[in-house]
């Protein structure tokens, strides 16, 4: 027994050890481009920045939030996120539903025709075409209703319609509940792991739209934040790009801020939303992804 119990705390600190240097190699590029965006134009130059901020400072983050674009686009991808959430959840939950109910004639069907799309779809063109005949250019609508329902979190959410005991659903029809009373009243009041599941994914989606938004996207005005974010990264890396090389002389004459400064402080901006909600929403997280996916 000492030796198994000796060879057992061996193995948990060298499983310990190997884990936590393995999440520094994931976190250490994350902590880099924060303590670049808050370190001074000196310390950056001279490689003086490693992992912790050196000589703090807060001007590239006044430099950008002086730009009313990265505002805008700020602005812009909240609504997306929020609006493209809410519409692509109550569509996810509204055909879950009845896709879990076996009583559902032609399910088995639908659900072929629905896992057919995860392997095949239209393509890039003909949904470009299908957007533009839309007229929803420029439009928030571009980059929600083209992939309002993801089939992986609508199968998620029927394998857990299906794992809630039937008996629910024939206690509330005796009861004289209509299917939709039954969803609204029974399902949904218990249904909050597997909601805040979907949420977590489609809000971290939403927000990190991207190509969507090169394609559909034309006003500078509705640029999404991850768009901005593109064209801030490789602004100063086009030598033909006449904004950027004024930008850089600009930001040269002053000894608070480069170029490099300005695109840790526009990342730090784009991700930090994300890093903040995530922990919060862990819990049910884990859970409704392990009973959605494993229950059925």
């Amino acid at each position: 027994m000492k030796n198994e119990s000796a060879a057992s705390r061996i193995f948990d600190a060298c499983n310990y050890t190997f884990l936590f240097l393995l999440s520094l190699t994931f976190l250490y590029p994350v902590f880099f481009v924060i303590s670049t965006s808050l370190s001074s134009a000196q310390a950056i130059v001279t490689g003086k920045v490693f992992f912790l901020p050196v000589d703090f400072t807060l001007s590239a983050y006044e430099y950008t939030f002086k730009d009313a674009s990265i505002i805008r686009s700020v602005l812009f991808t909240v609504e997306l996120t929020a609006l493209g959430t809410l519409t692509s959840l109550i569509i996810t939950a509204l055909a879950a539903y009845p896709l879990s109910r076996r009583q559902l004639k032609g399910a088995g069907i639908i659900m072929r025709l629905i896992v057919f799309t995860m392997y095949f779809s239209g393509g890039m063109i003909p949904t470009y075409l299908v957007v533009r005949d839309l007229h929803l250019f420029n439009s928030v609508w571009s980059l929600i209703l083209p992939g309002a329902v993801s089939t992986f979190l609508l199968i998620i959410m029927i394998t857990f319609f299906r794992s809630l005991p039937v008996e629910l659903e024939e206690a509330a029809k005796l009861d004289g509940c209509s299917n939709f009373g039954i969803f609204f009243r029974v399902f949904l009041p218990i249904s909050t792991a597997i909601i805040a599941t979907v949420t977590v994914f489609l809000s971290v989606g939403y927000w990190n739209t991207f190509f969507d938004g090169l394609l559909y996207i034309q006003d500078l005005n509705k640029m999404t934040l991850q768009v901005k974010l593109y064209y801030v990264l490789n602004a100063f890396q086009d030598p033909l790009n006449k904004t950027a090389n004024a930008a850089s002389r600009v930001m040269g004459g002053n000894a608070k801020i480069i170029p490099e400064n300005v695109k840790g402080a526009t990342i730090v901006i784009a991700v930090l939303p994300v890093m903040i909600v995530y922990p919060f929403m862990q819990k049910h997280f884990v859970k409704g992804a392990t009973i959605g996916a494993i229950k059925g």
